[in-house]
């Protein structure tokens, strides 16, 4: 393994906004799921998470020239989990200003791991991918 930050740095500016953003949310998303709930940490920390979630979604979206199989042009499935993912937070938010606690905590666990989760792997274990390339060489 040979890492090297030269991919990252040498990527358009929007990908490095999407990896810092996507970096906050998985730093994040363990603290959230385990410290205490409904504390001013909670919410403080929560609404940074959402606010990276939201910066790493819309700047997926921007990233057209590095689509994953299946795709179509330009778009792929990393594309409709990042409208997904928008859709779903909005829905969370929802419902913590409704109360409805079960219904946040259950969306709120779904995206830590499934929207987190899986464009990580994606992105660590695809071959040329950027973050690949940071972790394994070119």
């Amino acid at each position: 393994m040979v890492v090297s930050l030269a991919p990252l740095l040498d990527a358009p500016l929007v990908i490095q906004l999407h990896v810092a953003a996507v970096c906050i949310a998985v730093i994040l998303a363990p603290l959230q799921l385990i410290l205490p709930k409904g504390t001013p940490r909670h919410r403080a920390m929560g609404r940074v998470w959402v606010a990276a979630l939201v910066i790493g979604c819309v700047s997926a979206l921007c990233i057209l020239d590095r689509p994953v199989p299946p795709h179509l042009g330009p778009v792929s499935w990393l594309h409709l989990l990042a409208v997904l993912t928008l859709a779903s937070l909005w829905q969370a938010v929802a419902a913590a200003r409704r109360h409805d606690v079960e219904r946040h905590r259950r969306i709120m666990r779904n995206i830590a791991c499934f929207a987190l989760g899986i464009p990580l792997i994606v992105a660590f274990a695809v071959p040329g991918r950027i973050m690949f390339r940071v972790l394994f060489g070119p």
